[in-house]
């Protein structure tokens, strides 16, 4: 695909790249064994709302087949991290660290034993976890090939009518790359002039520079 060869292929790349932040992030919702991970709840018997708040920065979570909970980091069960902890929805809130592996949402929670609870104390706010395996493998990273971010290093392929999805870089996904993201700029005209792709990344660095992988 030539590099700026007017604005209707111009057009037609943006629209496309939106799509690889869409893929990335459902990508992205899933653990790494590819089990569900699109929810988490306190374990059995651990106070909602008690202590230090469910799934905090640096707390650790398990893999379920439907759903996560919080558990000790130095447990058996651990296979997770949380790198990053926000209240509120996914869409629209602050993004994860850029090698976020994947996401857990937290669906709000009220404890049964005090449902008249007026100030809040002992609820569990609806928001979203930024997770990172314990041990490889790391779909967030660089060309990992999955993650909630598109990031630079990261690889796509073409998916047909026109889109594109992330892939892994070293050629272990389901399809071979065919893009590289080499760098993120403020705007398309700062890309190198081997760009053939321009990726919406979002943040103070919007655009991502995409050249083909060789």
């Amino acid at each position: 695909m030539p590099a700026r060869t007017g604005s209707t292929v111009l057009a037609a790349l943006v629209a496309v790249a939106a799509v690889t932040v869409l893929a990335a992030l459902l990508t992205g919702c899933r653990g790494a064994a590819g089990a569900p991970a699109d929810d988490a709840r306190p374990a059995p018997g651990r106070p909602a709302g008690r202590g230090a708040p469910f799934l905090a920065v640096g707390a650790c979570s398990s893999f379920g087949t439907a759903s996560s909970t919080e558990v000790p980091c130095a447990g058996e069960r651990a296979a997770a991290r949380v790198v990053a902890r926000h209240d509120g929805a996914v869409a629209g809130g602050p993004p994860c660290p850029p090698t976020t592996d994947f996401v857990l949402r937290i669906s709000a929670q009220r404890p049964a034993h005090d449902p008249g609870d007026e100030d809040g104390d002992g609820t569990i706010p609806q928001g979203y976890a930024c997770m990172r395996n314990l041990e490889p493998p790391h779909p967030g990273d660089p060309g990992g090939g999955g993650g909630p971010r598109t990031i630079p290093g990261d690889c796509l392929y073409d998916s047909g009518r026109g889109q594109v999805r992330e892939t892994a870089c070293d050629g272990s996904g389901r399809r071979a790359p065919r893009y590289r993201i080499t760098e993120a700029t403020t705007s398309r005209r700062a890309c190198p002039a081997a760009t053939v792709l321009y990726v919406q990344l979002g943040g103070d660095r919007p655009v991502g520079c995409a050249r083909r992988a060789r």
